[in-house]
């Protein structure tokens, strides 16, 4: 080819981008899309009140609740999590159904404290979300209950699970540097695969080391309620730090862990401890109460009186007893795919629709105008004895609950 008809191609051709241009423009998208907000939100913006339930000497806990009319639906959170992990649900489902939510604090975690934090044997009716609410339905400790939903427990499972538990224990942080890095993890972990309810739920489970009260506790106004003040033993904390490891973050920022992961380059660091928070609960100091939260926990179920219903995040979780007992149409049962075993906080949404459509189903409240429930045709809105009941755990009045908090 000529030098002619070169001259000629080239000024045919678009001009061509500067390489540093495409470089510079893809660096911009990578950083815009790991700009992610990890900060904390505050209760208010999910709840309308947040109470202090004093039950017996020496026993406060702390419940948050929403709406003012209807059934009450008493929420129970599970082992090392709070009340503040069922936020978003709350938020949804008093815009589907009319009704009150009450979000409690169980013993040993969030802002509750008792005389005996460490007793969280099932009898005492402690701990663990799903497992506490079979156990008070079967027990017929409240005569009132009309209803049980339980959340992606199932005794098979879980019995299974607890083998590896003190694994996966171990493998968590023990120290975050700030409430930022805490959320951070807990999405990067998969423990909550919802941003939004991470912000909210994770500060409900740590506590500060220095102030030696819950992090939920001075997030916002800074002062340190009285009864919140003694939670932390100082001297265990430090114990558990001897044997962590410092890693470096993206942003110079650290966690201490017991085992951090291999693929993360380790420099040990040393920081001040003021910054930091750690678990509010030690769940591997509670190993003696495993067994009993989940033995015998299907077929207490599948005894219990009152309309039942499954949520799971997978049909594979079912164990034999359920899955005979769902054959029977013991329970309703409702696949949630796509997300974690935290389901009412990965899809609070869908989980809201799931048990505003039970209620309504069953005649327990009336849904709201912009509610369509998935059984087509809106039932009789006056039909009697909607507020005379109580549901999943429902109750009249937000202090019959001191009956459970013992």
């Amino acid at each position: 080819m000529s030098d002619l008809q070169r001259k000629i191609l080239k000024n045919k051709l678009p001009p061509a981008s500067p390489r540093h241009l495409g470089e510079i423009r893809g660096d911009t998208s990578k950083r815009l899309t790991r700009m992610r907000d990890y900060t904390p939100l505050s209760w208010d913006s999910y709840f309308e009140k947040r109470l202090d339930v004093h039950a017996g000497e020496g026993n406060i806990f702390r419940v948050y609740t929403a709406g003012n009319s209807g059934p009450l639906l008493l929420l129970l959170h599970g082992g090392g999590y709070s009340g503040l992990s069922w936020a978003l649900f709350c938020s949804e489902i008093v815009k589907m159904v009319e009704c009150q939510v009450a979000a409690i604090d169980l013993r040993g975690h969030g802002e509750t404290t008792t005389s005996n934090d460490d007793d969280l044997s099932a009898e005492t009716l402690a701990n663990m979300g799903g497992a506490l609410a079979v156990h008070t339905a079967y027990s017929e400790y409240i005569s009132s209950i009309i209803g049980l939903v339980v959340i992606d427990v199932v005794e098979g499972t879980a019995m299974d699970a607890l083998q590896s538990m003190q694994s996966v224990l171990r493998g968590r942080p023990t120290l975050f540097s700030s409430l930022e890095k805490a959320i951070e993890w807990c999405i990067r972990s998969g423990q909550v695969r919802n941003l939004e309810s991470a912000r909210i739920s994770m500060p409900g489970q740590l506590k500060s080391v220095l102030a030696g009260a819950p992090a939920t506790s001075i997030l916002k106004d800074g002062e340190i309620p009285e009864h919140c003040s003694n939670i932390l033993q100082t001297q265990t904390i430090l114990e558990e730090k001897e044997d962590g490891i410092q890693f470096q973050q993206d942003n110079n920022d650290s966690v201490t862990t017991s085992h951090s992961p291999d693929e993360v380059f380790k420099t040990p660091h040393q920081t001040s401890e003021s910054t930091h928070y750690t678990w509010r609960i030690d769940l591997s100091k509670t190993e003696k109460y495993w067994a009993g939260w989940f033995k015998g926990l299907s077929s207490m179920f599948l005894s219990c009186s009152p309309p039942k219903m499954l949520l799971l995040a997978g049909i594979d979780r079912l164990d034999k007893d359920l899955t005979i007992g769902q054959m029977q149409g013991k329970f309703q049962m409702q696949v949630l795919p796509q997300c974690g075993h935290a389901v009412h906080e990965d899809v609070p949404d869908k989980v809201a629709e799931a048990i505003a459509t039970f209620m309504v189903r069953h005649r327990f409240t009336s849904p709201t105008s912009d509610f369509s429930w998935l059984g087509g045709i809106h039932p009789d809105h006056n039909h009697k004895g909607v507020h005379e009941r109580n549901c999943t755990i429902i109750f009249d009045n937000i202090w019959d609950i001191s009956s459970l908090l013992i």
